[in-house]
């Protein structure tokens, strides 16, 4: 972990987030495990003591949306923010490249569908403060037939509702689809919902901390965005970009 935020103060980020895998009682391999919270928890605050004249560091975690795995331990945990994000459809890991072959036995325009209605109901939970890659599921360039506007009107304006912020998650620039989560027709419609933004590189290594932030913020002032979303103990600050 010292090693990202060494990154991070290298590119001249000046707040970095911590947004680790929660646990859950499903799919452990790829997540913290309970038992390891408290290791966690420690481990940023002592990060955030060592650097807090050279960067600001905020503890959050990534939890998966998926009913009755979600547990209070992570949904109560005092934390920065808590990203809440769909990365299976039932107990489908569809980002997943082991499972990508289930696309070929699935009606796309269904399963996109299927995908916003998980998001909706996720926003709809109050529980979390960001949206995580809103739009996962173009991962592997399957795309539907119908427009993607209006799959996913509904998931934008419960966003809205709730009072919940979007990332722009460079990490699709790595994936397949090769574009920016969320696409730029769903950020404009974000951006007309008066719906606010915060940056991501989901780095899940330290070679990618930071990656792209250049074409997130041009996409971003394209739109019209001008500020960003940060974070204090679940509490929204706005800041400049």
């Amino acid at each position: 972990m010292q090693s990202y935020i060494e990154r991070a103060i290298e590119l001249g980020i000046d707040i970095y987030g911590f947004s680790e895998h929660a646990p859950m009682d499903f799919d452990a391999y790829y997540r913290l495990n309970f038992s390891e919270m408290s290791d966690y928890v420690r481990d940023v605050k002592s990060l955030q003591e060592i650097y807090k004249d050279d960067i600001e560091i905020l503890l959050g975690y990534e939890v998966d949306y998926l009913k009755g795995h979600m547990d209070e331990r992570v949904l109560n945990a005092e934390v920065d923010y808590l990203i809440g994000s769909i990365h299976f459809l039932d107990k489908w890991g569809f980002d997943n490249p082991e499972f990508k072959d289930e696309y070929k036995n699935r009606n796309i325009d269904k399963i996109w569908q299927e995908y916003f209605n998980n998001i909706e109901a996720m926003a709809k939970t109050e529980k979390f403060d960001i949206v995580g890659h809103l739009d996962l599921i173009k991962i592997f360039n399957y795309m539907p037939k119908k427009d993607i506007r209006l799959i996913a009107q509904n998931a934008l304006k419960a966003i809205k509702k709730s009072n919940m912020v979007l990332e722009l998650n460079t990490a699709g620039l790595r994936k397949p689809c090769k574009e920016i989560y969320p696409n730029e027709s769903l950020l404009q419609i974000a951006y007309e919902l008066d719906i606010p933004i915060t940056f991501s590189s989901d780095a899940h290594a330290i070679g990618q901390v930071g990656f792209k932030y250049d074409e997130a913020v041009q996409l971003a002032k394209n739109i019209g965005y001008t500020k960003a979303v940060t974070f204090k103990q679940r509490e929204q600050q706005l800041i400049n970009f």
